[in-house]
């Protein structure tokens, strides 16, 4: 069993919800963060000192791993121990491939997502809201669509043919991308992969959810 700390509404803690339900391993999540609590206990800041979520515990066969936290950290570890095939190829140039698309999204991506777009515009009451700056925010990310666009144009998903890794560093800022009220220019080719992979099982149960506990 694989016990994880976060809230559901966290999008670090989505994304690896989301990997762990595409490996298909078991699970137990615990509320933690924000009102829930729990990252300020001296047991929490024991596992991670930086009092955040997500931090995970893998249990499988050892009770004695030590935890893992920063959730990109959390999705190789994942990958290393569970994953096979075109999800977390076992040739390193293969994996290279994965790998370098799945720093890009976590890099530019996520970054140029979550703190200057979706806390500028959820999280950030309408009266203290700067329109200019998430004009300027939205059209950054953008520009980082617009490569991941180009790249997608020549296969399905962001490496190759199948989900892998940079799919799930990637596509789990999309759903709320698309949900915020923002205008955004049209990104056919993103568009496109958006909706397949919002159209897995495992991307409505972890990430296409709501984040109403998070608006200001």
């Amino acid at each position: 069993m694989i016990t994880i700390w976060g809230r559901k509404s966290s999008s670090n803690v989505q994304s690896v919800m989301w990997c762990l339900e595409e490996l298909q391993l078991p699970y137990k999540r615990i509320d933690a963060g924000l009102t829930y609590g729990v990252t300020n206990t001296p047991e929490y800041l024991l596992m991670n000192p930086n009092g955040r979520v997500p931090t995970i515990r893998d249990n499988h066969g050892d009770n004695d791993n030590p935890p893992v936290w920063e959730s990109a950290a959390i999705l190789r570890y994942l990958a290393n121990k569970y994953a096979s095939g075109e999800f977390w190829p076992a040739k390193p140039e293969a994996r290279a491939v994965v790998d370098q698309w799945a720093e890009w999204s976590k890099i530019n991506a996520s970054a140029l997502f979550t703190h200057p777009i979706f806390w500028k515009v959820v999280r950030t009451p309408k009266h203290l809201q700067d329109p200019a700056s998430i004009k300027t925010a939205v059209k950054n990310f953008e520009a980082a669509l617009q490569i991941a666009g180009q790249q997608l144009q020549k296969s399905e998903y962001l490496a190759g043919p199948a989900l892998t890794l940079a799919d799930i560093q990637f596509g789990h800022v999309l759903y709320r991308y698309y949900d915020i009220s923002i205008k955004r220019n049209p990104h056919s080719a993103v568009t496109d992969y958006y909706e397949r992979i919002s159209s897995r099982p495992a991307y409505q149960q972890h990430v296409a959810v709501s984040y109403d506990e998070l608006r200001a």
